[in-house]
């Protein structure tokens, strides 16, 4: 990409799934590191 290029953001919406995705990872991530956590305590 040249830095001539014009900006093309994603669309709203794009945007919103991206976020949505971006913290259902992370609570997925920290939910496995809690059930390893647990589940090494028994």
């Amino acid at each position: 990409m040249l830095w001539s290029d014009p900006e093309n953001k994603p669309p709203k919406e794009l945007r919103d799934a991206q976020e949505m995705m971006r913290r259902v990872g992370l609570v997925l991530a920290l939910a496995m590191v809690v059930a390893m956590f647990v589940l090494g305590t028994r």
